[in-house]
């Protein structure tokens, strides 16, 4: 049976997010490998943006899709019914976690895991005044914007929530500005979209500390860089800093849309009164997602894979010494490659689709690639990842 392309449907029915979307028309995907309707195969570099951190079409992960959805799918909005794959997820993440962050509020996405992980700062704080830092992204949603630390992407959306400071990254001096009107500071782990970049240990460390002697709360994005994409299945654990809240999503559902934000059962009894149902959610925590995040979050934990992210690490950076990457910055499998210009980049990355290879760049950091593929990628298919990079590097120059 001929294919029928649905290419103009795509441009005239979905709401698209630019006028240069990459139209690739994928029709499965298996383990790194992604294959279009012509039969053409793509190595995925990205990772649907750190989402499919176990591959694509998992046996163990499909198999737990099928049988809750077998079981039962909606029940009743979040937080009313007892339901087994919410319950199960939730402590075996709270099992990974330090002792304070045992609760766990499931959510659609990343970005509405922001939103209530501010209305639980604010609620149990008394306080309005909410910290974030430049180049930082927490999702799209107004306050989520509120806190992007990048002009260019919020100005058209203005007004957004008053009372939000954006102060420098990695600067000490700057942490003064933090206060006892302060309800919280969001912070990235590790920075994505400005283009992987590390925050010091001593920052995070000296951050803790003034948090801790305002009474501002913590709060920890590892949207992207959580589910062990750094080595680690937290990213905090690489600096000896544990924050007071964790908001994660991404490849939090195993493939499926699931976001979640972690903390006290103490602060989580906030949101319980005054008023009663201080945050819900129809569709968060769905139990099939929870079901596919679970098995997932157990391959992350079973397999070999966290503790070989190191050496694959090292085996990118050794093997990726073209002359045109300017540098190359990161942790784990969260790593970006810096290139002269946005131009580059771009003539870059297409020639990688071309060659069979995805990857992208970063909102704020647009002259740089991302290396994110999923945690399961082989040597071997990292090795074949990296001769189509340094063979479209070639092309370009």
């Amino acid at each position: 049976m001929e294919h029928v392309s649905n290419r103009s449907l795509f441009f005239e029915n979905l709401a698209l997010t630019s006028d240069f979307p990459m139209s690739l028309e994928i029709e499965s995907a298996k383990g790194v490998f992604m294959y279009d309707t012509d039969g053409k195969s793509y190595l995925d570099f990205i990772s649907g943006i750190s989402v499919s951190n176990v591959g694509h079409g998992n046996s163990k992960v499909i198999e737990a899709i099928k049988n809750q959805a077998e079981k039962h799918a909606h029940l009743m909005v979040y937080g009313e019914f007892i339901q087994s794959p919410q319950v199960n997820y939730a402590k075996l993440l709270s099992t990974t976690l330090p002792e304070n962050l045992n609760n766990v509020f499931f959510t659609n996405s990343g970005t509405e895991a922001i939103e209530g992980a501010l209305k639980l700062a604010k609620r149990a704080t008394g306080r309005t005044e909410m910290i974030s830092f430049k180049d930082s992204y927490h999702g799209s949603t107004h306050g989520a914007l509120s806190l992007m630390g990048n002009e260019f992407f919020k100005q058209a959306f203005r007004p957004l929530l008053p009372d939000v400071k954006i102060l420098l990254t990695d600067s000490i001096d700057e942490l003064n500005k933090i206060s006892e009107k302060t309800a919280c500071v969001v912070i990235e782990t590790l920075r994505g979209e400005a283009g992987a970049i590390e925050n010091s240990e001593e920052f995070l460390q000296e951050l803790r500390k003034k948090c801790t002697e305002t009474g501002a709360l913590l709060i920890f994005d590892e949207i992207q860089c959580g589910m062990g994409r750094t080595g680690r299945l937290w990213a905090f654990e690489h600096y000896n800093v544990v924050p007071d809240i964790l908001v994660t999503a991404k490849g939090l559902g195993g493939g499926m849309p699931l976001g979640a934000f972690i903390s006290s059962t103490y602060l989580m009894k906030q949101l319980r009164n005054n008023p009663v149902l201080g945050n819900i959610t129809t569709f968060g925590g769905h139990p099939v997602c929870c079901a596919a995040g679970m098995a997932a979050l157990q391959l992350i934990l079973s397999e070999n894979w966290l503790h070989e992210i190191p050496n694959k690490e090292k085996f990118i950076r050794e093997n990726l010494r073209h002359p045109s990457i300017k540098q190359i910055r990161g942790r784990g499998l969260m790593m970006a490659a810096e290139l002269e210009s946005f131009e580059v980049n771009l003539a870059f990355i297409k020639c990688c689709l071309e060659l069979g290879l995805i990857t992208d760049w970063f909102l704020f950091c647009d002259n740089a690639f991302r290396i994110a593929p999923p945690l399961c990628i082989s040597f071997k298919e990292l090795e074949k990842a990296l001769q189509i990079i340094n063979s479209a590097l070639d092309k370009i120059r």
